[in-house]
């Protein structure tokens, strides 16, 4: 298992006090696939620059994938830019990846039995597996899950040692947060655009 389906799978399994948003959460995947490929020696970060390691094939797919995508030429893209061009939709790719390996199904209706666009984590290895994880309160996950808006930011965050780990949470925390003034600038236009149609 690798942090970024752990990271999915804790965002459909606890409880949150408010709707995780699909983009909060796929900045945060991004950054889980940037933590993952640190440890597997894939990439190293100079500052912010992203630097990969000779070309390697990574267990997971997924992961796989983003070690594939990672920029090979000077200045090497930054951290920022990556969870930018690297997040958009990953939630919703990461989520048929686990629908196709039969850990996420679409649930059915009662009254018709026709799949819904809703779904819902089935007991797995995987489940058990991201539930320990989270349950042991394994720093990077709890942070990743504080990003994205899963639960509220704890203690343990703060000691995690790995400076290359901690630039990048640093970043997926200041993503979320440029993300979230888009749209509270962008509800704020709208409101005004609607009082303009209503008149005085």
């Amino acid at each position: 298992m690798t942090t970024p389906r752990d990271l999915l799978i804790v965002s459909m399994d606890v409880a949150s006090s408010r709707p995780v948003e699909r983009g909060d959460l796929s900045l945060a995947l991004a950054g889980a696939e940037l933590v993952d490929l640190v440890d597997a020696q894939a990439l190293t970060l100079d500052d912010d620059r992203i630097v990969p390691g000779p070309p390697s094939e990574v267990a997971d797919r997924q992961l796989n994938d983003a070690a594939s995508s990672l920029s090979r030429q000077t200045p090497y893209e930054s951290v920022e830019d990556w969870l930018w061009r690297r997040g958009r939709g990953l939630s919703s790719t990461y989520l048929a990846a686990l629908e196709a390996e039969g850990v996420v199904a679409r649930q059915r209706h009662r009254w018709v039995p026709l799949r819904t666009d809703r779904t819902a984590l089935v007991d797995s290895p995987a489940r058990r597996h991201a539930a320990e994880r989270w349950t042991s309160g394994e720093p990077v996950l709890a942070a990743l899950a504080a990003a994205s808006g899963i639960h509220e930011p704890s203690e343990d965050s703060e000691d995690l040692s790995d400076d290359a780990v901690v630039t990048v949470l640093a970043a997926v925390n200041n993503a979320v947060m440029e993300l979230e003034a888009v749209r509270q600038r962008r509800k704020i236009e709208d409101a005004a655009f609607d009082n303009i149609w209503r008149g005085p």
